[in-house]
């Protein structure tokens, strides 16, 4: 049984993981960030094993994005490997052991017991990801198992920071440093590929440029800045190649003819979230070599811009695609979209706006959950309803959604 046999068990999507994980994310941003401002302005801290600012990285990496990671790649399996995607009891097991994990490291009794909770959950996935791509002999996409387990690596290393085992930010820059490659990796698939759709289906003559020489010193950078990053962040060189990174992502995102695809929002999203990943290493290389530059707003640059968008954009997009639905943004995506782009502006603006800190950290958290709390409420009926790909056994746009295969060649873009 292949993925494209038509078979309609292998394209049933309402079995795949992006419907609960997708949602329960989006809720969780809405709320998590909410909880987090009441913490930092009030001076309470919640009953967990975790102080206020460490609730807060925590939970925006390993509740909020890990969420999302599942939801993707749950989703991007059976399309790899042409075998079933995990659902009935094996996937309603993954999201109570995510609920688990959420409930724990905000109301655990002690820091053993909330990483005995909260890890079970990215072990699991870990294993399931590896499982399927073992049985189907897809290693063209291990890349991408790789960096789900040092995501789940990063989980416990945060844990472990909390019990003062590890140095404290280890596993936040774990974390950050592979999503940082997983984005600039995926991302320079399905932008490429869909920008191209988009621009030929409406005419276009300047179309993507195919992957070269620019594509892959930005990857080559991208990683070993990022390597360095979590090793040695204090390091003048680590911070050298950051921001050589970020300008070669950016030059290879130009090279993408994403400005001509203003006329639809869902795939200009894309870019713009590509575009943030570009100028969070050039701000993070910056903040580690120059004194002026606050790391926080160039953390923020990634985990509310870069992170923030390019997830959102994820979301959007792949429910559509995998419910048979036209893949258009209507109003209220429309609305996510410029909600999630000012908040993130404003998360970032916020260390360098003097006595205005504490508004734009509060607009900017604002509009930031708002965008999510959108996506909840627009996307519930996409998410739990019954779609025309119900109908038809599969979806309308076979890379519409979420990208078939992250490791082949790109020479086709």
């Amino acid at each position: 049984m292949t993925a494209g046999d038509g078979c309609p068990p292998c394209r049933r999507s309402s079995r795949y993981g992006f419907r609960p994980f997708f949602f329960l994310a989006a809720l969780h941003a809405g709320a998590a960030i909410p909880a987090w401002l009441w913490i930092y302005f009030s001076g309470h801290a919640l009953p967990g094993p975790f102080p206020g600012l460490h609730w807060h990285a925590h939970e925006m990496l390993f509740g909020y994005l890990q969420a999302v990671l599942a939801g993707f790649v749950l989703t991007a399996i059976p399309n790899w490997t042409g075998r079933l995607p995990l659902s009935g009891w094996p996937l309603a097991g993954l999201v109570t052991l995510w609920l688990a994990g959420r409930i724990a490291c905000a109301a655990a009794p002690g820091p053993v017991a909330a990483v005995v909770v909260d890890f079970s959950f990215p072990a699991m996935l870990g294993f399931a990801v590896w499982r399927e791509v073992v049985a189907g002999r897809n290693w063209k996409n291990a890349p991408v198992a790789v960096m789900i387990t040092l995501f789940g690596l990063a989980n416990a290393l945060d844990h472990a920071a909390n019990l003062g085992f590890v140095p404290h930010g280890l596993g936040v820059r774990l974390a950050l440093g592979a999503i940082a490659m997983l984005l600039a990796l995926v991302g320079g698939r399905i932008i490429p590929s869909f920008t191209r759709n988009w621009l030929v289906k409406n005419g276009g003559t300047r179309l993507p440029a195919s992957f070269g020489t620019l594509d892959k010193a930005a990857l080559a950078t991208t990683a070993v800045g990022a390597a360095a990053w979590v090793a040695v962040p204090d390091s003048a060189a680590a911070g050298g190649m950051l921001g050589l990174s970020g300008g070669l992502l950016a030059a290879r995102l130009a090279r993408w003819q994403g400005r001509h695809t203003t006329r639809e929002p869902i795939v200009l999203i894309l870019d713009v979230g590509y575009a943030w990943l570009g100028f969070a290493l050039l701000l993070l290389g910056g903040s580690m070599l120059f004194s002026g530059l606050p790391e926080s707003a160039a953390l923020h640059a990634l985990t509310a811009g870069a992170i923030g968008t390019m997830t959102l954009a994820v979301m959007t997009r792949a429910s559509l695609g995998h419910t048979g639905r036209e893949i258009v943004a209507d109003r209220t995506v429309l609305a996510a979209y410029i909600a999630v782009t000012l908040g993130a502006v404003l998360r970032v603006a916020a260390p360098l706006a003097g006595d205005w800190h504490a508004h734009l950290l509060i607009c900017g958290g604002a509009l930031w959950s708002a965008a999510f709390l959108l996506f909840a409420i627009r996307y519930a009926p996409v998410l739990w309803g019954a779609g025309p790909a119900l109908e038809m056994g599969g979806y309308s746009e076979p890379s519409a959604g979420i990208v078939r295969d992250v490791g082949a060649s790109e020479k086709r873009y």
